[in-house]
């Protein structure tokens, strides 16, 4: 782990232990165990290595997206739904003190620059996967592919969050009719 991993490292640890707004320059440094000048030499500010913290959080939560993509069984978009809106709640509620933080009034414009950052990342790869996967076996019957994921996103994010007990059933049925999914399995060849 190079330097400026350890930095990002280092803050995530004490973001999930103190918080955000609890957490310092001057703490990163000395967690680190750098002087403040060489974390600057890194990052021009607490924001920037925030936002470093972010990317680190959205790389989880797009390696747990490619691990459910690996398992999905091709063609069977029953499946696929059954096994997303786990992996969904898994990314949105993981507790800790960062993304308690995130959530609060006081980081709003953080948690709405994060949550637009996953919403891309994630976008950018179910189409370059699952929907190149399902247009090969099925008709992509939207238009505007990638707004209509993004905006999805967006909403299954939004929604799971106000409704925590949503049962999953309800967010599955929401999720293919928006897509306009085909959920028959298709005839072998």
């Amino acid at each position: 782990m190079n330097r400026r991993e350890q930095i990002i490292a280092c803050t995530r640890e004490l973001y999930e232990e103190k918080g955000l707004t609890k957490t310092s320059v001057q703490d990163i440094a000395d967690k680190v165990g750098v002087a403040r000048s060489l974390f600057y030499h890194y990052f021009t500010d607490k924001d920037d290595v925030t936002s470093a913290v972010l990317d680190s959080y959205i790389e989880e939560f797009l390696a747990m997206l490619k691990a459910w993509n690996e398992q999905r069984i091709e063609g069977d978009v029953e499946h696929a739904l059954h096994t997303l809106v786990p992996v969904l709640r898994r990314g949105l509620f993981d507790r800790d003190s960062f993304r308690r933080a995130l959530a609060s009034r006081e980081n709003a414009a953080l948690y709405i620059d994060f949550i637009n950052r996953v919403a891309d990342k994630a976008t950018n790869y179910i189409i370059t996967t699952t929907v190149e996967d399902y247009g090969r076996l099925h008709e992509i019957r939207i238009d505007h592919v990638y707004e209509s994921f993004y905006m999805l996103t967006l909403g299954v994010v939004g929604y799971l969050r106000t409704h925590p007990d949503a049962d999953d059933g309800v967010t599955e049925d929401v999720i293919a009719q928006s897509l306009h999914l085909d959920r028959s399995k298709p005839a072998p060849a």
